[in-house]
């Protein structure tokens, strides 16, 4: 983000204000509701949210004024207090993506048909997407970038979110002729596969925070998730299905990274992976072969090699999420973005015994849990992409804890707009 302060300060000085829409306003949307209040150049001027209050709050929160505040559920009425300089409250998410001024689109719900929704009708009404929705861009990013370039726009996964963090350490070592062996993040809420929002929910009160979005963090499906879009970015894959999870400090990764046949524990190089600890940070593992830029790594203190680490001890997660909107619609650049196709896949864990027709749940729920998978086992092995699964999808087969789920195993929810886009996606990339 070099020199994006002194763009932004132009922007607001020749009064080209960007002007963003945000779905969402639980904590992720709060927090970049006020951050971007706070900056040059850039403002919020639309928020949307099933309760309208929550939208009210995130402007107060951020300073804003009731005087300064409009609630609105109509179009022409979004535009006449956009137009005047006011932010707008409401509860129609379809307002975001057809307001005359806004530029860019933000989607901070982490539910996956509404990030699909949003990101599409946004992008089609010709405003650049920001997901921070990272559920809904393992499922269909690669459509998502697809329809983007051919609506003229920009579509993004976030800064600050892990995948965005570690996306510029990774792009600085591959700038500099390095070889990326590991790339991943710390993982900070130790691991319980077998919590729910009730067993979280009094920790969930006491951070502000939803007890599904908790629920998520512990059970893991949060840091799958993140590394799933690692590796649809960058062609990495994971080295074992869910990745290894070592508990370990920064110093103790280069010799844990290593092969398996050099005492490490990898079976191969080109993997994403996750680490008990070193959170709320994120990484890559690099090497060379090259002797003398082996010396210089040593000689400024990297350690011994053969790997060594570049660490970023923090991310900033939607407090960053604005850079990522100046990027797209200043430099017309994305932070994260999907290759070509899925590389991984976000799959679907049982959590506790299913029945055969048992209505089960999704993210941060009750019944399963995401782990990873390389989209070419998980392909080959028909595992469910979790960000399919909803309260309306059935068992049609009896499943055991800590199984994985098989698309002949359940009955997903069809008439879904993510389900219909990912169906697209794979007559696409699939051929």
């Amino acid at each position: 983000m070099l020199n994006m302060n002194q763009k932004l300060i132009k922007r607001q000085q020749e009064g080209k204000i960007i002007r963003t829409g945000i779905v969402g306003a639980g904590q992720m949307g709060r927090g970049m509701v006020t951050q971007m209040v706070l900056m040059q150049g850039i403002m919020p001027s639309i928020v949307s949210d099933i309760n309208v209050e929550n939208a009210v709050h995130a402007f107060h929160y951020a300073g804003i004024k009731d005087d300064q505040i409009a609630i609105v559920d109509t179009l022409a009425d979004a535009n006449k207090w956009i137009e005047a300089g006011k932010y707008v409250a409401t509860v129609n998410a379809d307002l975001i993506s057809q307001a005359n001024l806004v530029e860019c689109a933000i989607d901070a719900t982490g539910v996956p048909d509404v990030g699909a929704k949003v990101a599409t009708d946004a992008m089609r009404n010709g405003k650049h997407v920001v997901m921070l929705n990272v559920e809904t861009d393992v499922v269909i990013g690669p459509y998502l970038k697809r329809l983007a370039a051919q609506q003229g726009v920009i579509y993004t996964g976030s800064a600050g979110d892990e995948p965005g963090a570690v996306m510029e350490l990774y792009c600085f070592a591959k700038a500099m002729g390095m070889d990326v062996k590991v790339m991943g993040k710390g993982k900070n809420n130790k691991l319980d596969y077998a919590c729910n929002p009730d067993s979280v929910l009094e920790e969930a009160t006491r951070r502000k925070m939803s007890p599904k979005m908790l629920c998520s963090f512990k059970d893991g499906t949060k840091t799958m998730v993140e590394m799933t879009a690692m590796s649809n970015a960058t062609g990495l894959i994971p080295d074992v299905i869910g990745g290894h999870g070592v508990a370990a400090t920064v110093k103790e990764l280069p010799d844990l990274y290593r092969l398996k046949q050099d005492g490490g524990i990898l079976n191969k190089h080109g993997v994403v992976e996750y680490v008990n600890g070193i959170a709320p940070g994120v990484f890559v593992a690099v090497s060379t072969e090259n002797e003398e830029i082996a010396y210089q790594m040593r000689y400024h203190s990297m350690g011994n090699g053969p790997l060594w680490i570049l660490y970023r001890p923090y991310h900033l997660c939607n407090l960053e999420t604005p850079l990522t909107v100046a990027k797209a619609v200043i430099d017309g650049e994305s932070t994260i973005v999907p290759i070509d196709g899925l590389v991984s896949e976000c799959i679907t864990v049982a959590k506790t015994d299913l029945k055969a027709g048992q209505y089960i749940d999704g993210i941060g729920c009750y019944t399963t849990y995401g782990s990873i998978a390389s989209a070419a086992e998980s392909d080959a092995k028909g595992y469910v992409p979790y960000g399919l699964v909803s309260n309306k999808t059935r068992m049609l087969k009896d499943a055991k804890k800590g199984q994985l789920l098989t698309l002949d195993m359940v009955e997903l929810d069809q008439t879904t707009l993510i389900y219909k886009l990912r169906k697209e996606q794979d007559a696409i990339y699939n051929k």
